[in-house]
């Protein structure tokens, strides 16, 4: 006779021999499926004659869910918590839809193989990650030393029940009651059995707490790390005690500069309103915490102060130094005569200690201009400059050292081609002197003048024997010098050979004249003295006359 599979239950009750293991526990999530192990998973089901899943109750007693007969298809129980939502898999394991907090309890698996029955018990808990926290009721401001809810914070719908800190600049507050004060409350969703958590921080703030950061984390089993809301800030209000005075404008202050006296106030809300003292003056300026000083003068160095308006001995004061920088010198043209002592001097007045360099003609000096005995290559012009924390004064004038010009060397030489003759002066003055030949020539050339000194060329071709003079002035006076040129010729070599010889040539024949006209004469006299019987000193007279007249010829 074939039984039903709940009659064997009944019968084998009786002679039930009950193996217990430890109680083993899963955790599922709300509201996914959560699978319930059967023997931890190790149930063979070819060895099984009946499987049976059933739950305890609250009250202790026991419920129904499944029951599966050998190769059968499992049957369900009418129980209206799981109607639908259980079902059996292939090794036996309990498969539970949409999880709810209802299902946490001991679900146990009976087995019957052969003659014994096998229970395994499991403790189910549902799990539900809480929501992202949020802060509200926020403090719209905050008095100093006064314990104020700064806030209430919270987190919905989680299980078990979520934990909730307080931060400040990501640092965990700590309740003490006196400055820090944190009051939890957890509710439970009459639907679901959800649970949400509140707290609520009362906070004593300090000034430094202005601008600092608070937010609420929530830590929760299920989560791998804390969520944390968004940072909110609160208005602190606290009286003033301090100022502080900026001032503001290019490092170093120059004359001219534009300089900004801005004043704080550690107060919040800060004052609108402030008093500048300025020069012994006290000025008030209404909603803004900032004087400008306009184009700032030496005579603005000073100290300056800021106040309350109703408080002036909350102030402060800085001290204003306004940099300058003079520089008094002769400028323009200096005239000085030659060998004259000169230096150049200057006054500098500055608010510290200024660098001082000179040059001439844009070339550096190593000193400043001094000489005992002024030549004209110190005529030039010469600049101070004068430099001082970013101010740079500069001065110039041009030094001219005048003189009556002077001949310095008057020369004769020969042009390349031996035909002519250059002349030169070279003269030295100041005002640059004029040169006058007392000869006009050729090809007059004049070289630059430079530190007073300046040649002057001209070529001739004399054709006497002559002396020329070279003649310089300007405003200051005049010099004058001469030079003996002759009239001789220079021609090339083979010029000057045939000539030598014609003058050789020619004093022979002119010799040979006049010793031919000498011996007829003679013989004459002789002759006509005999014939008239003059005496011989009369003849002797005029042989010697004509002895010198021969002897001029000779020399021509």
């Amino acid at each position: 006779m074939r039984l039903t599979v709940f009659s064997v239950s009944a019968l084998l009750v009786v002679s039930l021999l009950e193996r217990v293991s430890g109680l083993q526990t899963i955790v599922g999530k709300y509201g996914e499926t959560v699978e319930v192990p059967c023997n931890k998973g190790n149930a063979k089901a070819e060895d099984i004659f009946i499987t049976k899943w059933k739950y305890t109750k609250a009250d202790s007693s026991t419920g129904d869910l499944l029951v599966k007969s050998g190769g059968q298809n499992a049957i369900a129980s009418s129980d209206v918590d799981y109607l639908g939502r259980v079902n059996l898999t292939k090794d036996l394991s309990l498969r539970i839809a949409q999880a709810k907090l209802s299902d946490q309890k001991i679900f146990t698996c009976m087995v019957v193989i052969g003659t014994d029955i096998f229970e395994y018990p499991v403790q189910v808990k549902i799990e539900k990650a809480p929501s992202a926290p949020t802060i509200t009721n926020q403090a719209t401001k905050m008095e100093m030393g006064k314990l104020t809810t700064l806030g209430e914070c919270s987190t919905k719908d989680a299980n078990p029940a979520a934990n909730i800190i307080w931060l400040k600049n990501n640092i965990p507050l700590v309740a003490d009651e006196k400055v820090i004060k944190l009051t939890t409350d957890v509710q439970t969703d009459k639907t679901t059995g959800l649970l949400s958590t509140f707290s609520k921080l009362e906070y004593a703030a300090v000034k430094e707490d202005l601008n600092a950061k608070f937010a609420c984390a929530v830590q929760h089993k299920s989560l791998a790390s804390d969520l944390v809301s968004a940072p909110v800030t609160f208005v602190i209000n606290y009286p003033t005690e301090k100022v502080s005075l900026q001032v503001i404008s290019a490092d170093p202050i120059k004359e001219g500069d534009n300089v900004t006296l801005k004043c704080k106030a550690d107060g919040n809300p800060p004052p609108s309103s402030y008093s500048f003292h300025i020069k012994g003056k006290k000025v008030k300026i209404e909603n803004s915490d900032m004087y400008t000083l306009t184009s700032v003068t030496r005579a603005s160095t000073g100290e300056y102060k800021c106040s309350l308006v109703d408080n002036d001995t909350i102030a402060n004061s800085a001290n204003i130094t306004v940099m300058y920088l003079d520089i008094n010198m002769t400028r323009g043209k200096i005239v000085k005569h030659l060998d004259e002592s000169f230096e150049a001097t200057s006054t500098v007045n500055a608010a510290g200690v200024p660098q001082v360099s000179w040059s001439k003609n844009n070339a550096k000096l190593n000193a400043p201009p001094k000489f005992d005995k002024l030549k004209y290559s110190d005529s030039g012009v010469y600049e101070c400059v004068v430099s001082m924390a970013g101010i740079v004064r500069k001065a110039s004038f041009e030094l001219i050292v005048q003189g009556a010009p002077v001949i310095n060397k008057l020369t004769k030489r020969r042009s390349n081609d031996g035909n002519f003759k250059v002349l030169s002066c070279e003269a030295e003055g100041s005002p640059k002197p004029t040169v006058q030949w007392s000869i006009n020539g050729t090809n007059a050339t004049e070289t630059p003048y430079v530190e007073g000194r300046i040649t002057h060329r001209i070529t001739i071709i004399p054709t006497v024997n002559l002396t020329v003079n070279c003649t310089v002035y300007n405003d200051l006076g005049q010099a004058s010098k001469s030079l003996d040129v002759s009239t001789r010729k220079y021609k090339d070599s083979s010029d000057q050979t045939r000539v030598a010889v014609g003058v050789v040539i020619g004093v022979i024949l002119a010799a040979v004249a006049i010793g031919l006209i000498y011996w007829i004469y003679m013989k004459r006299t002789r002759q006509g003295t005999w014939k008239t019987g003059e005496k011989e000193d009369g003849t002797l007279e005029e042989s010697k006359k004509l002895e010198e007249n021969q002897s001029q010829k000779a020399e021509v």
